[in-house]
């Protein structure tokens, strides 16, 4: 056999080392490709779905709340955290038995359970064995070294201020075996906060396993939006901590604070009692908790519906705030006697000490100007009987279908808040209108959405109609400002300022209908401030305090305290000397 020369030989190994070299760096580079850039892509198709089709989840928004004392401007209420997951791969589990024993008091599960887990179909690639896991406990189940058992990251869902935000933020529950929004902001805008989910899409052959050859194509998942909310973080916790201490004051069952933005409908707090913490939902027995009352609550709000009576009277030039009628105390609907909450007759009275006195006679003559179909249709054109639109689901539209009756006694007790139920909500939204010049504007609950591509979708103040005009606004402004200073409101009055406002004590009716409860009622509160550029429009709500009659005591004062906050906060200066 001849002798391959020197130079060829030397030639000939170059080639087969290059060779072993671009061979080894394929192996290596492939190996690169699947333990780490296509990580998730791997991982995705470990589900065994048998279409090929496997969804890689998106990171879900968080939602913010404004904070003008932070740096940036925003606060977060509803965040993401990393915690862990334990599970197992059924056909990798050598010693079942074992791995149950150990996991036991470290997932607080009992052995048998896991036990069960662990039998389950050895085809099946993943079974979760527990969630939402510590890096000390996922730390001590990885050093046992259990065939089979793996442990890997997930996001959960946290609420850094627990109760203070509950019912507008709701929490992350289960649907349907799939994770979603529940209750709150967190379903309401659940797509824009869970974003888009990516697909991969690539061949398997007959036993599931990937065809490595085969080609793939991937969409890659659109992370969610952030979601801002025009809650005030300082606002929010004033109002929620005087609430707590109003409620606890007067042994209440319950209780609400809803401020707004006349001028934009932007609501700044909104806040009510008893609550939930949304990191431990599942510890709530009265699902009713979840629901947030100043939205999906209707009630019998009582006498703070007498301005809007007297808002249609004065707008249709019926009345003015001077018109005299006489007051006899009660007024007879056939076999119904109504009289004035107080059980007596004032005499001659103006229309502004109607509201001052809080007479039912004189929300009662006021109706009586505008006539039956006008004010009907003027209390519908406030927004009563329909949603508001605010962003939380479950909103009630409350019910004034007695305004669809003939009998003019089912008008004369609406003129009062009698018969008709609305929710707190409504209530400010209608108020809003009064303190903004009639114009009645949609509140609002989202600021902004940012989206993950750096867009930002901002929300514009929306005008619902012009309920009544401009100069009737400021008349019934000015006589509710004489109902702080001069009637029942006097505890919801600071000094320096000229403060409206209407009390209301609302009965409560029984469940079974027919009647109402004894000795329980509703305190309410709502109105607006400074009179000549309101900043806020504010409803206190006192469910069934204890030892009260009237709510110039329970809801007035508490009213009052956070009118007094609220002036300072925005650093308003006082109208008026203080008289000492």
């Amino acid at each position: 056999m001849p002798q391959i020369p020197e130079k060829i030989f030397q030639s000939r190994l170059a080639l087969v080392r290059l060779a072993f070299f671009i061979f080894f760096a394929i192996i290596i580079l492939r190996l690169f490709e699947v333990q780490v850039l296509d990580q998730s892509l791997y991982a995705a198709l470990a589900s065994n779905q048998h279409d090929v089709l496997a969804e890689l989840f998106p990171v879900r928004g968080n939602i913010l709340t404004r904070d003008s004392l932070s740096e940036n401007g925003v606060y977060p209420v509803a965040v993401n955290r990393k915690l862990w997951q334990v599970y197992s791969v059924p056909r990798d589990v050598t010693d079942a038995l074992e791995a149950a024993n150990k996991l036991s008091p470290l997932l607080g599960l009992p052995s048998e359970e896991i036990l069960t887990r662990l039998a389950s179909d050895p085809t099946d690639p993943y079974e979760p064995l527990a969630h939402e896991l510590s890096d000390e406990a996922v730390e001590q189940i990885n050093k046992l070294n259990l065939a089979g058992i793996k442990t890997a990251p997930e996001t959960v869902r946290f609420y850094p201020e627990a109760e203070l935000y509950s019912q507008i933020l709701g929490f992350i529950g289960f649907a349907d075996d799939k994770k979603v929004g529940r209750y709150g902001v967190e379903q309401y805008v659940e797509e824009i906060l869970a974003g888009a989910p990516g697909k991969l899409i690539s061949e398997k052959d007959p036993g599931g396993r990937l065809i490595m050859s085969a080609s793939r194509s991937i969409v890659p998942a659109v992370a969610g939006a952030d979601v801002v909310l025009t809650i005030d973080k300082n606002i929010q916790f004033q109002s929620c901590r005087a609430l707590q201490s109003a409620v606890k004051k007067h042994e209440a069952r319950g209780g609400s604070v809803l401020i707004i933005n006349p001028k934009d409908g932007a609501i700044l707090a909104l806040c009510s009692t008893p609550s939930f913490d949304p990191n431990n939902y599942r510890a709530v027995s009265d699902i009713g908790r979840f629901l947030n009352p100043i939205s999906s609550t209707a009630y019998e709000i009582g006498s703070v519906f007498k301005p809007i009576t007297m808002a249609l009277a004065l707008d249709a030039g019926k009345v003015t705030a001077d018109t005299v009628y006489d007051d006899t105390g009660s007024l007879i609907f056939g076999p119904d006697v109504i009289k004035n909450s107080d059980g007596k007759a004032h005499g001659l009275q103006t229309m502004t000490q109607v509201l001052e006195e809080s007479l039912n006679t004189g929300a009662i003559f006021a109706m009586r100007q505008v006539g039956k179909k006008e004010f009907g249709e003027g209390v519908k054109n406030f927004g009563f009987g329909e949603v508001t639109g605010i962003e939380l689901p479950h909103e009630s539209v409350g019910n004034i279908k007695s305004l669809n009756e003939k009998q003019e006694i089912y008008f004369a007790t609406a003129s009062f808040g009698q018969g008709i139920t609305a929710t707190p909500l409504q209530m400010a939204q209608a108020f809003g209108a009064i303190a903004n010049k009639g114009k009645l504007i949609r509140p609002h609950l989202i600021s902004e959405i940012r989206y993950a591509d750096g867009s930002v979708l901002k929300t514009e103040p929306t005008l619902v109609r012009q309920v009544i005009k401009p100069e009737t606004a400021t008349t019934l402004g000015a006589m509710l400002v004489s109902v702080v200073e001069n009637g029942h409101g006097k505890r919801a009055g600071v000094p320096g300022y000229y403060v409206a406002g209407k009390t209301g004590t609302a009965e409560i009716s029984l469940s079974g209908g027919g009647g109402y409860e004894k000795h329980k009622n509703i305190g309410t509160f709502i109105g607006f401030a400074p009179l000549n550029d309101p900043k806020f429009v504010m409803i206190t709500k006192i469910v069934e305090p204890q030892g009260l009659v009237f709510a110039e005591s329970s809801a007035a004062p508490l009213f009052g305290e956070l009118a007094k906050y609220l002036l300072q906060y925005y650093q308003v200066p006082p109208e008026r000397k203080v008289s000492k």
